[in-house]
């Protein structure tokens, strides 16, 4: 956090110091009992409900206290602590985030999505960080609550910010805009997710527009020409610029020519009639979306198109993110335990339909969460890819993907199909299976501390 004398904030918020110094500079700032309270000059905003430990945060002091609390005995104040009063914290704690975040005219980019958002946002990271200070959201650890600290990140060596934004509900993605105003805005595609939380498929797509409004005037929207719900967002009123990526032949950013090579995909990127060979870390189309609305997003910033080429390359990609691992009896072992959506199952089925052939494809399918209503509709989806394709083994872990297992054996699948309730079941009951021609895509939600380490012990 760039520092900030405590009169100054006083000034900003038509506040009333009470008690305590003025003549500090706060340096970290949280929201009282939504964040932890872990560092000295500290900024803290109090509910007036909140029940306030003094003697801890005077420990941590200086700390300044801003509330809207109207009965405060002075008596429990101690020396370490300066108290200001406001109207309304609601008010005070969105002017200053206002404040802040215009003391900064840099980039902000801010990434949304059903599969990509952390490698879009890791790989734009990784290119930037060859040429500039860039300040990002930590994995995948994407929650509205971890917004107001990760834009407190941003400091005066910050040339650059990357964001990536968590939905659970409606309104996250326009809270979260909220605080880190951004200048570019990246949807990666739009699949099925979190319908529990956004009612259906058109709720969830409105969800994700969200994005569209939060951008700043004059900001730049990156869109994926090749996803269909993509298509249905209600852009009429952006008023900004729209940058288009995809193999789409309308796209800015365009890649053809996409092929298997070591370790990674080899496409040729179209950008403004010229051509560039590129290269991106791991394997599978979607990969090379990711790639595309990343290197559209520096290239906005003002980075040379082959300088952020030469970056990608040697960007390193994700642990279980269709992780190629030595496995049992000399077999394969491909974990993709990082999330588990249809988008995201659909991309690894893909994968395996490009580098399985000839192999033995062994599929391990764990629930997926948040589909409400949909739950069945969808599991059921995935059973018929399955059934689709030259499966030798699959097998479901879960009551909810059972369903998966049930709709392959109903559309008439091949394969040889186990279903387990529990991880736990399995032990070494599939050893038998795995040889030097498996490959064994694992697909679990990250929720599952079992499949995580199922997948573990499969590896060698």
């Amino acid at each position: 956090m760039k520092p900030i004398a405590v009169n100054d904030i006083r000034k900003v918020l038509g506040g009333k110091i009470i008690a305590g110094p003025v003549n500090w500079k706060v340096e970290d700032a949280i929201y009282y009992k939504r964040h932890d309270h872990t560092r000295r000059n500290s900024l803290l905003f109090a509910n007036r409900g909140d029940a306030i430990n003094w003697g801890a945060i005077d420990k941590r002091g200086p700390s300044l206290i801003i509330t809207d609390k109207t009965s405060i005995d002075l008596n429990d104040i101690l020396p370490n602590t300066t108290v200001m009063q406001v109207t309304s914290l609601v008010q005070a704690y969105w002017k200053f985030i206002d404040f802040y975040r215009n003391q900064f005219q840099i980039p902000v980019v801010t990434i949304t999505g059903t599969c990509g958002k952390t490698t879009t946002k890791d790989m734009i990271k990784h290119m930037l960080s060859g040429f500039w200070n860039v300040h990002a959201s930590v994995s995948s650890k994407n929650e509205p609550r971890r917004s107001f600290p990760y834009l407190m990140g941003i400091n005066e060596q910050t040339k650059a910010a990357v964001f990536e934004h968590g939905l659970g509900n409606s309104g996250n993605i326009k809270h979260q805009c909220m605080i880190y105003q951004p200048t570019i805005g990246i949807i990666t595609n739009i699949g099925v997710h979190h319908l529990d939380g956004c009612g259906n498929l058109e709720g969830y797509i409105k969800a994700k527009e969200e994005i569209v409004g939060g951008i700043k005037d004059g900001g730049t929207l990156i869109l994926n020409a090749d996803d269909e719900n993509s298509k249905k967002l209600r852009i009429q009123r952006f008023k900004g610029k729209i940058i288009y990526f995809g193999t789409d032949g309308k796209s800015d950013f365009r890649a053809s020519r996409i092929t298997f090579g070591e370790g990674g995909m080899n496409f040729i990127l179209h950008v403004n009639r010229l051509n560039y060979r590129a290269f991106v870390p791991g394997y599978g189309e979607h990969q090379v979306s990711n790639a595309l609305a990343a290197l559209a997003a520096v290239h906005e910033m003002g980075i040379e198109l082959k300088a952020a080429i030469d970056r990608l390359k040697t960007y390193e990609n994700m642990d279980r993110h269709l992780e190629f691992s030595k496995g049992r009896n000399g077999s394969t072992i491909i974990d993709d335990t990082w999330t588990n959506n249809p988008t995201s199952v659909e991309a690894a089925l893909k994968v395996l339909d490009s580098i399985g052939k000839g192999k033995k494809i062994i599929l391990i399918l764990g629930d997926i969460n948040r589909l409400g209503n949909f739950e069945k509709k969808y599991h059921r989806e995935i059973g018929s890819m399955v059934a689709n394709r030259n499966i030798h083994t699959l097998i479901t872990i879960g009551k909810k993907a059972e369903e998966i297992a049930r709709q392959a054996k109903r559309d008439g699948s091949s394969a040889n199909i186990k279903i387990f309730e529990n991880v736990k079941d399995i032990g070494n009951r599939l050893d038998h299976l795995f040889d030097d021609q498996s490959l064994v895509l694992i697909k679990g939600p990250m929720s599952s501390r079992g499949m995580i380490e199922f997948a573990k012990s499969l590896k060698r």
